[in-house]
């Protein structure tokens, strides 16, 4: 049985270099789209014409969650693992405790970051069921981590990355005792688009930390047990 999976967030970035990763690696691949038109998502469909299937998917919708996955269970009776990539950053999170803070901003980023993930794992949870794997990768961030914490400000962005890793122990607990498993990656300070605009000042490219962070899923039974592994794109064990 061909091995498939769900990108979410694959227009660009790590999403983008981790769609090409599986490609590469013989899986069959549902790449959700948020973009209107994505010039590298569709050049990577001409090369991997019977192998990549571009859904347009917008994680912070419900709607959307629901044709993409109505239209993913379409094409296939499994899926294998479903990667929750997707997510944003908005400048106006910047703002400390002293000042006004813009909740309408914050509500956006944990209706993306946190609840995004969740509603496509479960819109997609039958599919996942059905594959052997049965594997969810949560691309989570160091601001999620509480015990590190140093920050004054991005109260929306860390909140919503330390729910998104509550959220990943909540899934494991059940998904363990059916031989599934959730793990979370911390994936590096990326160059990407998480903003809107290209990360420059950031060091690691997407498709660095892409490339470690799959040699680490492929070996994800290594790192099986009760409870969810949190790490960074190195393999190092991050706290939670």
């Amino acid at each position: 049985m061909k091995r498939v999976a769900c990108v979410t967030g694959a227009d660009r970035g790590l999403g983008f270099f981790l769609v090409r990763w599986l490609l590469e690696n013989k899986y069959k691949v549902f790449a959700g789209q948020y973009l209107e038109e994505s010039q590298a998502l569709e050049a990577l469909q001409a090369q991997y014409q019977d192998h990549l299937n571009l859904i347009p998917l917008d994680i912070g919708s419900s709607e959307s969650v629901k044709r993409a996955a109505r239209s993913i269970a379409g094409c296939t009776g499994h899926l294998d693992l479903i990667i929750n990539n997707a997510g944003v950053i908005d400048r106006a999170d910047d703002a400390t405790i002293l000042v006004d803070m813009d909740d309408t901003a914050m509500a956006h980023i944990y209706n993306v970051n946190t609840l995004g993930s969740l509603r496509v794992s479960n819109a997609l949870m039958g599919l996942l069921l059905q594959g052997k794997q049965k594997l969810i990768v949560n691309i989570s961030s160091e601001a999620g981590s509480i015990s590190r914490n140093q920050r004054i400000n991005m109260y929306g962005y860390c909140m919503s990355k330390a729910a998104l890793n509550m959220q990943s122990s909540l899934m494991h607990n059940h998904l363990r005792v059916m031989g599934g498993q959730v793990m979370v990656f911390h994936p590096g300070w990326l160059q990407s688009y998480m903003s809107g605009e290209k990360n420059e000042a950031a060091p690691i490219p997407p498709e660095e930390s892409a490339s470690k962070i799959m040699s680490i899923v492929e070996d994800h039974k290594a790192h099986m047990g009760k409870e969810p592994v949190f790490l960074d794109f190195q393999g190092e064990p991050w706290p939670w």
